[in-house]
C-alpha cells in the first residue's frame, strides 16, 4: 500500500511544530529578561505579571512564579468561559513554559542578576522582553490576564482593549510607588514597559511594512497597466465620483511592500504627474486562497517541511 503526504498536511504539521517552537523561545526569553535584567533592578512589567513582580518583591523574588500562576488562574477561567478553548490552551501553555522557564533560571542561575547603568537594563532588558512577549502572542499564546479583562470588557461595554490595559497599568505602577521606597522604580519600570510594547508590536506585526495605496487620476488605466507589468502588483479598481465637481473617476487600490513605494510613486507621477496618492500602513493581509508554490516561507518553515516531507514509501 502506498502511502503520501500530501502538501497541505506538512503545511499543517510544519505550522504547529513552528508555533510550539515560537511559544518555548518566546517564554524562555521573558523569563530570562524578567529574571536577569528587571527583578534584580527593582523594574517590574505591567498587567498581572507586574503584580507578580511585586509579590516577589515583598515576599522573595523565588515566590514570583507561583504568584503569577495564582493570579492568572480567574483570567484563564474567564477565558475559558468567554473566548474559547483552543485560545485557553495556548494561554495555559505559555504560562507553564513561562513559569518552568522562571524556575529553571532561579534554580541554575541564581545570581544571573545584570548589574550594569539603568538605562541598558531598561533598553536590553526591555527589549528582551518585548521579543518574547511578542513571540507568545504571535503564536496564539497569552501571558497576561489584564488582556483577558480587556476582552471581555470591550464586548459588554464597548471600551477597547487598550483603554482596559492601560488603566490596569497605572494601577500596577501606582501600587509599585506605594510598595517600593521612592518613585524612581515606577518610573523606570513605565519607560521600560514603552520599550517592551514598541518592540512587541515589531515582532507582532514584523518589520516589513505593507502599504496600502489609493491613487486618483484620469490616467488611471495606464498607470495600472504599468504597475502590473513593472513591477508585477496586483490591484484592484473601484468607482468613485468627485464631491465637488461630480465627475466619474477610477480609483485604484494596491497593497505594496515599503520597499517598493519610491518605484510605485515614480511610476503613477511618470503617467500622471498630477495624480491623487494616499498612502495608510496596514498590519496584515490576509486571503482565503492557498499559499500558491513559490510564495516566501521562513527558512525554519521550510527546513521542517523538507525534514517530514519524505514522499511516499511503500509497506
Amino acid at each position: 500500500m502506498q502511502i503520501s503526504l500530501g502538501p497541505a498536511s506538512q503545511k499543517t504539521t510544519a505550522s504547529h511544530i513552528f508555533g510550539y517552537f515560537g511559544l518555548i523561545l518566546g517564554a524562555f526569553l521573558a523569563a530570562f529578561a524578567i529574571e536577569v535584567f528587571l527583578l534584580p533592578n527593582n523594574i517590574i512589567d505591567g498587567g498581572i505579571v507586574g503584580i507578580a513582580m511585586i509579590g516577589g518583591q515583598l515576599f522573595g523574588k523565588k515566590y514570583f512564579p507561583y504568584f503569577f500562576i495564582i493570579l492568572n488562574m480567574p483570567f484563564l477561567f474567564l477565558a475559558y468561559k468567554h473566548i474559547g478553548k483552543v485560545f485557553v490552551m495556548h494561554m495555559f501553555l505559555a504560562f507553564l513554559l513561562f513559569s518552568g522557564s522562571l524556575v529553571f533560571m532561579h534554580v541554575f542561575f541564581p545570581n544571573s542578576g545584570f548589574s550594569g547603568d539603568k538605562i541598558e537594563v531598561v533598553v536590553i532588558g526591555g527589549s528582551i522582553l518585548g521579543i518574547g512577549l511578542g513571540m507568545i502572542i504571535r503564536y496564539g499564546g497569552c501571558l497576561d490576564g489584564t488582556e483577558i479583562l480587556g476582552i471581555i470588557i470591550n464586548k459588554k461595554l464597548g471600551f477597547t482593549v487598550g483603554q482596559v490595559v492601560l488603566i490596569c497599568n497605572i494601577f500596577v505602577f501606582s501600587l509599585a510607588g506605594l510598595v517600593f521606597p521612592n518613585w524612581h522604580t515606577p518610573i523606570l519600570s513605565l519607560i521600560t514597559y514603552i520599550v517592551v510594547i514598541k518592540i512587541m508590536d515589531a515582532v507582532i506585526v514584523g518589520l516589513d511594512e505593507t502599504k496600502s495605496v489609493l491613487i486618483i487620476s484620469s490616467k488611471s488605466k495606464a498607470i495600472a497597466e504599468a504597475i502590473m507589468h513593472e513591477l508585477g502588483l496586483g490591484l484592484t479598481i473601484m468607482y468613485g465620483r468627485g464631491g465637488f465637481s461630480g465627475d466619474e473617476r477610477e480609483i485604484i487600490y494596491v497593497i505594496a511592500e515599503r520597499l517598493q513605494l519610491a518605484e510605485l510613486k515614480e511610476i503613477i507621477h511618470r503617467e500622471d504627474p498630477s495624480a491623487f496618492i494616499a498612502i495608510e500602513n496596514i498590519h496584515e493581509v490576509a486571503s482565503g486562497q492557498q499559499q500558491k508554490p513559490g510564495k516566501k516561507k521562513t527558512r525554519i518553515q521550510d527546513l521542517i517541511v523538507r525534514v517530514l516531507g519524505t514522499g511516499s514509501g511503500n509497506q
